[in-house]
């Protein structure tokens, strides 16, 4: 290990990240200055990498789960020569820019995930330490180890404080994820202040219980960071934390060691002592050690021999495997191994959607090997037991079984949807994860940041509105749905029977621009008659027509889910009273891709000039782009408990209802 030459690349890093905080007057000075070493070790010496292919399959993975530190990472990057130039980093923080105030995915080559919310790269990093070892069972060989790397991890006191870190480090001991390695940048401040002022926790005794292996050194000792690490990796059995005590800031003569330096730039002042102290030219700024940039392109040399002898190996795999190699390929176009044979439904039978996707899960996951996944200790009411594995090998993920594919999360929904997005990023998986829908006010983070990177993560959020009735309003959604149809890039289908429900599956398994919400029923729902022939079809622009009149219509209603049965109902209802009426009802499963569509069809599908009413068993935010508010059936409060029909009749959601509304306008 060459130490000197390690040392001037921890330099750079400060000097790149003093100057490029000061020049935007923005950012986090305190972690780049206080961690530098840290980069400049993994990069530097341990990490196996391609700066000129960043996805290469069997690269160890660096998150920073601390991403306000985010200079620490451009820096490390730029000078490790992935493609990310001194003029990217002169941009920082800058609209357009490589180099954003918290890393991103998809915008800066070489980060792994989009960090910032504290916490969510700690538990992103624990799914792809699980897509690791998923993807390693699948792939190698007695002869061929094609998939052997780590996933490191930099996190601070704000993402050890998050519940979120929590939640996903506990399910990592109990999985004995032995390729995670977790780097704890212990310094004792927070943006307050002393994190004394919150946070006197043990948090190695914490880790420990969590079946983790917790060791201890000095974040600027770099013998001391190659012995720990090579501890870390030498524990197979569980995930490490290495708590490295640090300094905040360290290098800045009046700032370092205080809650000063955390979130503001040193300024110019302070940056000249800064300079002047650790032997940083004034005269250059953005200055980069000769030494560094020398040594890197030595190291990406060697990094470039190690991926040769791993391709060859690959290559040599293929060859050998060609089936696998075939399904590997598959996986990563999101082809799926044989035909898609969805589940057909017969007219008139009654079916719970949560039912019914159950069994459009079965015949996905069929065709999709890659699908994995599971439940927050939902499995049955959720409807997500997969079908079993065709080798006979046991189908849950565990740490003995590391070839299943069903992830027993336990009541963990926000360290669920994380380790999901983490086994999206890793890239080849499929992952799907379950809950009820109220509670997606508990991972709701999580998928904001999948929504963010457009990660193709599916949710089955079952028991959908106020119709599950007993367990009562805590458990019944009515502002959810409007919350989840605000989220950017988030696919929220809501299907309104057993056949849209097979439909909603196949839509979220051709969606890879975001995560897909699949909106599901406790109640048993009729499979209707549909008078558009090609449903399955127009389905896939959010909506379609149900019941068609037979000439022009003077009413249109409109509803999704549950409620479409209702608007049916009620259609009859009205045509029994005043025959004259003609009357279409659209069921509209995909509220943002409808609204979304090219004005001719939704016209086509809403046929003006007839007066449109709205019915769905939530609040009525967003549908007032197409009905006036008098003319939406909705539940502007929270719900009751009792059996589902009474609390709806209570609630004053019935074909009465409706009926009634309907006719005061005409």
């Amino acid at each position: 290990m060459d130490i000197k030459s390690l040392e001037k690349i921890a330099l750079s890093i400060r000097s790149l990240s003093i100057d490029a905080i000061n020049k935007a007057n923005s950012g986090h000075p305190g972690l780049p200055l206080g961690a530098a070493e840290l980069a400049a070790y993994l990069y530097g010496h341990e990490m196996a990498y391609d700066a000129g292919d960043p996805s290469w399959i069997n690269r160890d993975r660096f998150v920073l789960s601390a991403g306000h530190g985010s200079m620490l990472l451009y820096s490390i990057l730029h000078m490790a020569g992935f493609p990310l130039s001194l003029e990217d980093i002169k941009s920082f923080r800058q609209v357009g820019s490589k180099c954003a105030g918290h890393p991103e995915y998809g915008v800066t080559p070489g980060v792994e995930t989009t960090t910032g919310p504290l916490g969510q790269g700690v538990a992103t990093a624990v799914g792809m330490a699980i897509g690791e070892r998923m993807m390693a069972a699948r792939l190698n060989t007695a002869a061929s180890k094609v998939i052997d790397h780590y996933t490191y991890v930099l996190a601070g006191d704000g993402c050890l404080m998050e519940g979120v870190s929590a939640e996903a480090c506990s399910l990592a001991g109990h999985l004995g994820l032995g390729k995670l390695i977790v780097y704890y940048d212990s310094n004792g401040i927070s943006i307050d202040g002393s994190t004394g002022l919150a946070f006197t926790e043990d948090v190695g005794a914490r880790f420990e219980s969590y079946g983790w292996q917790v060791l201890s050194g000095d974040m600027y000792d770099f013998a001391g960071l190659a012995a720990l690490t090579a501890r870390a990796k030498a524990e197979a059995r569980k995930p490490s934390l290495i708590v490295l005590k640090s300094i905040i800031g360290k290098g800045s003569p009046n700032k370092q060691g205080t809650a000063g330096i955390h979130g503001s730039p040193l300024g110019e002042e302070e940056a000249a002592k800064a300079k002047t102290a650790m032997g940083i030219p004034l005269d250059k700024p953005f200055w980069v050690a000769p030494e560094a940039y020398a040594y890197f392109e030595k190291r990406r040399a060697e990094l470039k021999a190690r991926k040769d002898v791993w391709q060859k190996v690959y290559e040599a795999w293929g060859k050998a495997n060609p089936e696998k190699s075939e399904e590997l390929s598959a996986w990563f176009f999101n082809r799926p191994l044989k035909a898609l044979d969805l589940p057909a439904f017969a007219k008139g039978d009654k079916i719970a959607t949560r039912n019914a996707s159950g069994k459009a899960l079965a015949a996905v996951a069929t065709s999709w090997p890659n699908l994995v996944g599971g439940s927050a200790d939902l499995t049955s009411p959720n409807v997500t037991q997969l079908p079993a594995n065709p080798s006979g090998l046991p189908l849950d993920f565990t740490a003995g079984n590391p070839g299943g594919r069903y992830i027993r999360f336990g009541v963990r929904e926000h360290g669920m949807a994380a380790i999901a997005n983490g086994l999206a990023l890793y890239g080849g998986f499929r992952p799907f994860v379950a809950t009820f829908l109220v509670f997606a006010d508990y991972l709701r983070p999580s998928l904001r940041l999948a929504a963010l990177m457009k990660l193709p993560v599916i949710y089955v959020l079952t028991h959908d509105s106020v119709y599950i009735g007993e367990d009562g309003p805590t458990h019944q959604p009515v502002e959810t749905l409007a919350s989840l149809r605000a989220i950017p890039n988030c696919k929220v289908l809501r299907p309104a029977d057993a056949e849209e429900t097979a439909v909603a599956w196949r839509l979220a398994m051709e969606n890879t621009d975001g995560p897909t919400v699949l909106a599901l029923s406790r109640q048993n729902l009729p499979v209707m008659e549909k008078d558009d022939p090609e449903w399955p079809y127009t389905m896939g622009l959010g909506a379609y027509v149900v019941s068609n009149s037979s000439g022009a219509p003077d009413l249109c209603l409109v509803a999704s889910g549950s409620e479409v049965s209702l608007a049916l109902a009620t259609a009859d209802r009205l045509k029994s009273e005043k025959p004259q009426l003609s009357i279409r009802v659209v069921s509209v499963p995909d509220r943002n891709a409808f609204f979304a569509a090219p004005a001719p069809v939704r016209e086509a599908i809403l046929a003006p000039p007839a007066k449109v009413f709205v019915a769905e068993a939530g609040v009525a935010m967003g549908w007032e782009r197409i009905a006036e508010p008098d003319r939406i059936l909705s539940i502007e409060r929270f719900g009751e408990s009792g059996p589902g029909d009474k609390v709806a009749a209570h609630l004053g959601f019935t074909v009465d209802a409706f009926a009634k509304m309907i006719l005061a306008s005409l």
